[in-house]
């Protein structure tokens, strides 16, 4: 049987984050807009074991919480993160006895760990309350590209017995790694970051603060809730997840380069036991009387991705993982979302306008691309390092002062889609871009290099004012042209100092740099003005990497050594 054909604006092919956010930026940019949104799933959907990547970041957390003012339900309904944190654990029972990297207080601006059960229910009823249509239990059948620029798209879909068709203006794929349009248009696109991931949920809290009741470990943190962060345990060539979730369950991952740690390995649930097992067994001990309390497994390899094309004048777009995805590491996901759907509905606007978007969908196109290069240099060819008590604590920091100091800027100053401010700071966003290359590449080399001494103290993130104050900026309020000039020339003096100081450590440690870029990109003359001097050095002067010394400098009294006791 066939149904009614439909009229309208813009069809989103997939009801999951990424469509359904970008439906409602839609309905808010613009009241009158019919907008079409397709899931293939029934609703409501479960909570807990429904999809992974739960955890997110600044970006994605403003994207959500104010740009769609959605606050009040992540305030009640899902649970604010207490930021990321990392142990080097390999091997370790006692967990207060290894390094951990984190905040010992929450930073200015929140994140949040995400139910996407719970999450994507809400995130549908509003978008009908808003007055978008959202058809679930849809599968679409056939996707039909307008040939010129005044004709419209078409899908077909099939809902039970019932065949349905649509016509838009606008067609957008969200329906993740199916990929109806990079599939048909041949956009899929391989990259050269070689990982794998499985993941399970708990349907009982993992309580990490009870894996040592040392005193003084506890004390480190106010709250003491370590599991209300993203907690990862680091080893060579992978990491694990531990993320609570609102429904009371705990999500469980592991992510690892198949050059150290092969997929089949971990691939069961019984496998990834055994695994934890040996490689973090305090882990095990926590889930082994839950086995009952299991609600999934899944597994995905070789799931990094890129994508040839994501946004088009011809009136397409591709956003979330149905374009491309990186990494789990940092969770990524939603920020590019974000970005991804604001992109989209400015082409929109700029479409409803009546004006071309063919030019603006390819500079869009090239800015995101770039965005997502840069990126993935903080994951291509790292995993080896993750095992690194006395570099990764220094790539951590460097990668948030990257990602706070300039791409969140750019985000939460509303200037993503500003391409002629953008313009103007070309010459500093490049070079940001080849600093972080640099500095990558440089971390690869001095962590083969280190002596990964792992000694129990907290490196306190909370402790360095410059890094609680770059978070703290992201809460300014919009800044006129040339304070945002400023301001991203006063990001990449920072950046410039940071990463002089990382050199100048390396080379303390005897490190071959090889070909290493970062000494001749730290020579070039920079029109951005000198990092302020009250900042002094910005990482080494409290963050206590000095492994080669018996004793290691306090951090602050809240993070000084924990004393030591027999271990297990």
């Amino acid at each position: 049987m066939t149904g009614t054909a439909h009229t309208c604006d813009a069809v989103i092919m997939g009801g999951g984050l990424a469509g359904l956010t970008l439906a409602l930026q839609l309905k808010q940019r613009f009241e009158d807009i019919e907008v079409l949104v397709l899931e293939r799933r029934k609703h409501p959907v479960p909570h807990a074991a429904h999809k992974v990547g739960e955890s997110s970041v600044e970006i994605g957390a403003h994207y959500f919480d104010t740009v769609l003012g959605l606050k009040p339900h992540m305030d009640s309904a899902q649970l604010r993160k207490f930021g990321f944190r990392f142990f080097f654990s390999e091997g370790r029972r006692d967990i207060d006895q290894v390094t951990e990297i984190g905040a010992s207080r929450y930073l200015a601006v929140p994140s949040y760990q995400i139910d996407r059960g719970i999450f994507e229910n809400y995130l549908a009823q509003e978008a009908v309350r808003r007055g978008v249509r959202f058809d679930d239990a849809a599968l679409v059948r056939r996707v039909e590209l307008a040939s010129d620029a005044k004709a419209a798209h078409r899908v077909e879909w099939s809902h039970g017995d019932q065949t349905h068709s649509a016509e838009a203006r606008w067609i957008i794929d969200a329906c993740g790694r199916a990929g109806l349009l990079k599939r048909k248009l041949g956009l899929a696109e391989p990259n050269a970051h070689d990982v794998n991931a499985v993941w399970f949920r708990i349907g009982e809290r993992v309580a990490i603060d009870d894996w040592s009741d040392n005193a003084d470990w506890q004390a480190r943190c106010d709250p003491r809730a370590r599991w209300l962060s993203t907690n990862h345990l680091c080893g060579a060539g992978y990491w694990a997840w531990l993320i609570p979730l609102a429904s009371g369950s705990h999500s469980v991952g592991i992510v690892a380069d198949p050059k150290l740690h092969p997929l089949g390995t971990f691939d069961t649930f019984e496998k990834a036991m055994q695994w934890f097992a040996t490689y973090q067994p305090r882990l095990y001990e926590a889930l082994d009387g839950k086995r009952h309390l299991l609600q999934d497994f899944a597994f995905l390899k070789h799931f990094s991705h890129g994508c040839k094309q994501v946004f088009s004048g011809q009136r397409w777009a591709l956003t979330g993982e149905a374009g491309l995805f990186l990494d789990p590491f940092y969770s990524p996901g939603s920020d590019f979302i974000a970005m991804s759907n604001t992109y989209i509905t400015d082409l929109v606007a700029h479409d409803r306008a009546g004006r071309s978007v063919e030019a603006r969908a390819q500079l869009y196109d090239q800015i995101y691309q770039s965005f997502y290069e840069s990126t993935l240099a903080l994951y291509q060819d790292q995993y080896p390092l993750f095992g690194d008590p006395e570099v990764l604590p220094v790539k951590v920091i460097w990668d948030y002062a990257y990602y706070w100091g300039v791409l969140s800027q750019i985000f939460f100053q509303q200037r993503l889609t500003d391409l002629m401010l953008l313009g103007s700071l070309k010459e500093e966003l490049q070079h940001c871009q080849r600093l972080n290359l640099a500095v990558q590449q440089l971390l690869r080399a001095w962590s083969a290099a280190s002596a990964r001494r792992n000694a129990p103290v907290l490196l306190d993130q909370a402790a360095m004012p410059w890094f609680a104050e770059l978070n703290r900026s992201l809460k300014d309020p919009r800044l006129d042209d040339a304070g945002f000039k400023a301001r991203i020339r006063a990001s990449t003096a920072q950046l410039r100092q940071l990463a002089r100081e990382i050199l100048e450590r390396a080379r303390a440690d005897n490190t071959d740099l090889g070909d290493c870029a970062l000494p001749s990109i730290l020579e070039e003359n920079m029109s951005s003005p000198p990092a302020s001097a009250e900042s002094g050095a910005m990482l080494f002067a409290a963050l206590p990497v000095d492994y080669r010394e018996p004793r290691l400098p306090n951090f602050t009294e809240r993070s000084s050594p924990v004393a030591p006791r027999a271990r297990p």
